[in-house]
């Protein structure tokens, strides 16, 4: 007999069928026992005599064959898609026996602190509804490929090895590399910016690694990023426009709290959101160069009141808080030709027009005290017609944890690295 999935059950009442998967939950009520067996398309109740279900533990691969029936009216479970009928099963084999489980999986929801969620990923991951954090980041990455690809924009492949830090500072990774020194990359930034010279128009999805001596509850030490970097722009304005369509997109996904979207996006430089800060909160930002996490959290809740918005973006950063390769405002050098995109009370992405000029990229670089020879491969490209452009990225991890309302990017990571984990807790 063929194996179906149990997304097909619902088409197959009274029919035997084959089912594989594991078994998520086993209730055992004496001579009878319901299972909820789990694959890559859901799960379903099979109804089995103790004779069948005795062999096994929760978690054990499974293969069941038995007759799709419909269930009691008062026994429906409006919860699942296959909640009206169950399998009543005649043969249960075990593929792979599970051992007894350090934890209890039964619940919908695990009530686990976040440390042993983390440490016993291999297991955890399989409760349906951390499951369903990956299923959502992985539309969010499918939306962004599209997306990007709507934009006419070229998929490329990035090493996550470099020659030199990409936006230089003490936050990288030093490794040796043979005998050599070499660091994990910051950014996919530099590589994105020489492609821009050969397919115009670029998107990749990368690692990218900070070396941040910090542990908060939105901060990783590997986080993935969602790039574009467009060329032959017009201006500034075409950049906020694909950066904000960009972001409008990634969010339609299917998940309860839908996101708040207006037609168009609030824009403001930073000295003007500063203001509102200032006006809602009392507090004087004029000193400040950036919003802190409080900013974010005040100029988000500002655009969702007066522009029913959960996306604000901020643009116009001080030039010298900026990395090298951004773009000084022409009629304003102190600011920069930057922006930030907030949702939901955090910058899930960052971004700016650039530098597209040798001898001034040349200058910026020296101006940090960087050396242009780490740079040698990065400003090849600048020699030889680089147009202007300008670019963004997104932070896949940062903007499930908000779409999903979690309380810790770290949830929304598959296996996270911090100052204290690679795995497991160092």
């Amino acid at each position: 007999m063929e194996r179906i999935l149990v997304k097909d059950t619902t088409k197959k009442i009274g029919k035997k069928v084959l089912l594989k998967g594991w078994i998520n939950n086993l209730r055992d009520h004496g001579k009878i026992s319901f299972i909820d067996l789990r694959d890559r398309s859901g799960i379903i109740q099979v109804f089995a005599t103790s004779e069948l279900s005795n062999q096994v533990h929760t978690q054990s691969a499974v293969e069941i064959e038995g007759e799709i029936k419909n269930r009691p009216e008062k026994l429906i479970n409006p919860n699942l898609e296959t909640g009206k009928i169950e399998v009543e099963a005649s043969k249960l084999t075990v593929i792979s026996k599970s051992r007894e489980l350090p934890i209890d999986m039964g619940k919908e929801e695990l009530e686990l602190e976040l440390p042993t969620l983390l440490d016993l990923r291999p297991l955890t991951l399989k409760n349906p509804k951390q499951t369903q954090i990956f299923k959502i980041q992985a539309e969010i990455a499918k939306n962004f490929r599209d997306a990007a690809e709507a934009l006419d924009c070229t998929e490329i492949f990035v090493p996550t090895i470099s020659a030199s830090a990409t936006e230089g500072g003490a936050e990288v990774f030093n490794i040796k590399y043979y005998d050599k020194e070499a660091f994990l990359t910051q950014s996919p930034q530099l590589y994105k910016q020489i492609m821009v010279g050969v397919f115009e128009r670029v998107y990749t999805i990368s690692h990218a690694y900070r070396a941040e001596p910090s542990i908060t509850t939105r901060h990783l030490s590997e986080v993935v990023q969602l790039d574009c970097e467009i060329g032959f722009i017009d201006g500034f304005e075409e950049l906020l426009n694909a950066l904000e369509f960009v972001g409008k997109s990634l969010v339609k996904v299917g998940v309860k709290e839908k996101p708040l979207v207006s037609t168009k996006i609030p824009r403001l430089k930073l000295r003007e959101a500063q203001k509102i800060i200032e006006e809602r909160t009392g507090r004087n930002l004029t000193k400040e160069m950036d919003l802190n996490p409080e900013d974010e959290i005040e100029i988000c809740a500002w655009a969702q009141e007066v522009h029913k918005s959960d996306f604000v973006t901020i643009t116009h950063f001080p030039t010298k808080k900026r990395a090298f390769y951004t773009m000084p405002d022409p009629e304003e050098p102190e600011y920069s030709l930057s922006y930030d995109l907030l949702f939901r009370g955090i910058e899930i992405s960052s971004g700016s027009q650039r530098i597209n000029d040798y001898d001034t990229l040349v200058k910026a670089i020296k101006e940090r005290s960087l050396n242009p020879k780490d740079f040698e491969m990065y400003l090849t490209a600048f020699e030889y017609g680089m147009p202007l452009e300008g670019g963004f990225s997104f932070g896949l991890e940062r903007l499930t944890m908000k779409l999903l309302n979690l309380q810790n990017v770290r949830e929304a990571s598959l296996f996270p690295r911090d100052m204290k984990r690679v795995d497991k807790l160092l």
